[in-house]
């Protein structure tokens, strides 16, 4: 009998990351996941990591979900949130009745995802009644059901509060073929989530599909995951997709680097003692980030299995530092992701550079798959550097690029990059097809400060 939670979730997610990674072209050019990719997830299970393990899930523990998803990383970065995204969707589970969760999640594919926080729902006899759009819904083209968070208004048309006056907000879900789902995300970054919005007009919503997320009164699962939270859990996703990227963009720097040569160099980059270093640097620094966010993950699971709550509610009650005071009514979620963080921004920001000072980032672009993992956004976002400035594709491929690099400086080129994009906007809102002329401003002479010459004598 195996008795730990999610095991083989990982093994099963890097079997298949060959096959992710030779469809992650095709992910690209049509801003959705094969069906080749949706199905071998649903086939190995990886949709359950964190599904009930009364409804036949996984239950994974934290930090197999997010080791799961750096692996998935390394190959498609689309694939990998779209995974971790559908995955936490699936903790609602744990707030339905065990008839309603059956119906949703036991049913092929069993896929559940939804977008931001917005809207109402009108409370009606036997449940709700919305029309709504909802956006930023990663994930949706796979789904066979949807979900939104609404504030829920009652039939008065006063909106409903809870006990500390806060907004009653549920979470709703109805069968993806009851909305309208609309191709919006023509994005830069995650081409291939799908992150696309759906509507929904005059829906009738039962009152057993609907659901408190995170609220303790609600849960019916005892496990601890659930005691973490859909908030919480989205986080770690969040940061196991960067880390595995991050993998992924150090590994093909050093593959370049070993191929590439620079000109009139005899030797190949890889003899350069300026990238050994910088290198060497970045493997030191990445792989104990993924392992500091896994262990706080744990433990903080762990502080808030039964039993341990209370002990840890003590525990933070009595210490020493600032903070706000503990309910003992109510959940201490542990901070998990702090203390990591400062570790796990270091190794992405360090493998970010170390791939764009290996490579010239033009040839690095065209060479590899690093821009489509990191999402083809301007390299200054990704390391926080000034120095160079990346169109977005529709800019360049309209001819906006034109004299962008023409020899200025990081700052000058990022400055024309921004009125560019700007202008860019402001003839797409006015309806214009083509790109006005582009006429940089003129170079200001450089100023030279000469020294006096020495006085004689």
């Amino acid at each position: 009998m195996n008795a730990t939670p999610g095991s083989g979730l990982v093994e099963r997610a890097r079997a298949i990351v060959p096959m992710i990674a030779r469809e992650a072209d095709e992910i690209e050019r049509t801003r959705r996941l094969t069906p080749g990719v949706v199905a071998a997830r649903i086939e190995n299970g990886l949709y359950r990591a964190l599904l009930p393990q009364s409804l036949g899930g996984a239950q994974a523990p934290p930090e197999v979900f997010m080791q799961m998803l750096e692996e998935i990383a390394k190959a498609d970065a689309s694939t990998a949130w779209c995974l971790g995204q559908c995955s936490v969707c699936a903790m609602i589970a744990a707030w339905l009745d065990h008839g309603t969760a059956q119906e949703i999640f036991n049913t092929p594919p069993g896929i559940l995802a939804w977008g931001a926080i917005a809207h109402e729902a009108r409370a009606v006899e036997g449940g709700y009644r919305v029309t709504a759009r909802w956006d930023f819904a990663s994930g949706s083209r796979q789904a066979s059901w949807l979900g939104a968070h609404v504030r829920i208004v009652g039939a008065d048309g006063v909106p409903r509060k809870n006990a500390d006056g806060s907004p009653e907000v549920r979470t709703i879900l109805f069968p993806v073929a009851r909305a309208t789902l609309h191709d919006v995300w023509q994005a830069i970054g995650l081409a291939g989530t799908g992150t696309d919005s759906y509507e929904v007009n005059e829906l009738f919503i039962p009152e057993r599909f609907t659901a408190f997320r995170d609220a303790p009164t609600a849960l019916r699962e005892t496990g601890a995951l659930y005691r973490i939270g859909t908030g919480s859990t989205f986080s770690l996703g969040f940061a196991a997709v960067s880390l595995g990227v991050a993998r992924a963009t150090l590994d093909a720097a050093i593959a370049l680097a070993r191929e590439k040569h620079q000109s009139l160099a005899a030797g190949a980059m890889r003899d350069n003692q300026a990238i050994q270093g910088l290198i060497g640097r970045t493997e030191g620094d990445l792989p104990p980030a993924p392992i500091s966010m896994r262990l706080q993950a744990r433990c903080g699971a762990n502080s808030l299995r039964p039993g341990n709550s209370a002990r840890h509610i003590a525990a933070r009650s009595a210490s020493p530092r600032p903070g706000p005071s503990i309910n003992p009514h109510a959940w201490s979620t542990p901070p998990i992701t702090w203390p990591a963080r400062p570790r796990c921004s270091a190794a992405i920001r360090s493998s970010a550079g170390s791939a764009t000072c290996t490579p010239s980032r033009s040839r690095f672009r065209r060479a590899t798959r690093i821009m489509r993992m990191w999402g083809r956004r301007s390299w200054r976002g990704v390391d926080g550097s000034p120095n160079g400035a990346a169109l977005p594709p529709p800019l360049a491929e309209e001819g906006w690029g034109e004299g962008v690099s023409s020899g200025r400086g990081p700052l000058e080129e990022r400055a024309l990059t921004r009125s560019l994009t700007l202008r860019y906007l402001r003839a797409r809102t006015n309806g214009s097809e083509g790109a006005p002329p582009l006429t940089p401003p003129a170079r200001r002479p450089r100023r030279h400060r000469c020294r006096a010459a020495p006085r004689a004598g």
